[in-house]
């Protein structure tokens, strides 16, 4: 592709150059005192030059090439893989995250992991944070701005029960940077109806601990995901056995649904795994591979054809003043 195609008409210049280089040759006999470098047949030591004596001009003629062609301000796809996409943490605030068998509970050792996660993440990412119970909203959009997302963290606090499938959806809205509509009664067919677009460069990183109390289906929010190009990781906080926490006087017992998060990750081609203390959790976020990369990028190579067209005079020039003694 051409910044300024225009530039490529100055290419006619190239035959016309070519065909004068032909008319020089089928000038007039050459002088017996100073024959023209074009029209030696032999060097000064009787070598015969033979087609020898095209190459430095040719050499020159493609520089030129190259000099026009620079004009034209060409660019070209360059892979730089590098850290690059969208990721959305998505926070189960259920109460169940006041449980006290993390240090010094869930929720407080899921925000420190959070807060490491984003520190560790190039600028090239952008976070966004979703808190879901049993309704769930985009307490952050995405943004590579740190203060703010590390402030977001800060005001999450635990309420209600758990809705994964509420977690999902609000996550693929921040994603898709537009509200989407959900209807609870949908079937799993008529949610796979929705078009939210591709999103290829996208991440959902869900931590929860409870198990999923609303009537949506989690995996048919799992497929939508899929479909759009997005991963889901799950993180599960907690043990798969029954813990009880108490809540305004009453005790409740909650449990870590294993068997879903792991098929909502597999689902969307992500991967589930267990924290069972505050110090693997803050290590898990750290070695979650998002796998977020650019394919590459347009750039402009102009500066390389001026080099390569350098290049091809200096050779040229060389060339002539070894074989020939003079330049072309």
């Amino acid at each position: 592709m051409f910044t300024w195609a225009p530039g490529l008409l100055a290419l006619v210049l190239v035959p016309v150059l070519f065909w004068a280089y032909r008319a020089l040759l089928r000038g007039g006999a050459p002088s017996a005192e100073t024959p023209p470098p074009l029209q030696l047949v032999e060097t000064a030591s009787g070598r015969a030059v033979g087609r020898r004596r095209h190459i430095p001009p040719l050499l020159y003629l493609a520089g030129i090439t190259l000099l026009l062609l620079s004009l034209s301000r060409p660019t070209a796809p360059v892979s730089i893989p590098r850290l690059q996409g969208t990721v959305l943490l998505a926070f189960d605030v259920s109460t169940s995250m006041i449980a006290e068998d993390f240090e010094p509970n869930r929720m407080e050792a899921a925000k420190e992991a959070a807060r490491r996660f984003i520190a560790a993440q190039p600028r090239t990412v952008q976070i966004g944070i979703v808190a879901f119970s049993d309704t769930a909203f985009v307490v952050q959009p995405p943004t590579n701005v740190r203060a703010d997302l590390v402030a977001a963290v800060d005001r999450l606090t635990p309420q209600g029960g758990t809705s994964v499938s509420e977690g999902l959806f609000r996550s693929l809205s921040a994603i898709a940077g537009r509200p989407l509509l959900i209807d609870e009664e949908a079937t799993p067919e008529e949610l796979m109806e929705t078009d939210i677009g591709y999103f290829g460069s996208a991440v959902i990183l869900m931590l929860t601990d409870g198990e999923h109390t609303a009537q949506t289906d989690p995996l048919a929010l799992a497929q939508l995901a899929a479909n759009a190009g997005v991963r889901v990781y799950t993180v599960g906080i907690g043990s798969p056995t029954s813990t009880t926490i108490e809540v305004d006087g009453y005790r409740i017992a909650t449990a870590l649904n294993e068997p879903l998060l792991r098929e909502i990750a597999d689902t969307s081609a992500g991967e589930y795994v267990r924290a069972e203390s505050s110090t693997q959790l803050s290590d898990i976020y750290s070695q979650i591979d998002l796998g977020l990369t650019t394919p590459g990028e347009r750039i402009e190579v102009t500066s390389f054809l001026a080099l390569g067209a350098l290049a091809l005079f200096g050779a040229g020039a060389l060339l002539s003043l070894r074989w020939f003694g003079r330049a072309p």
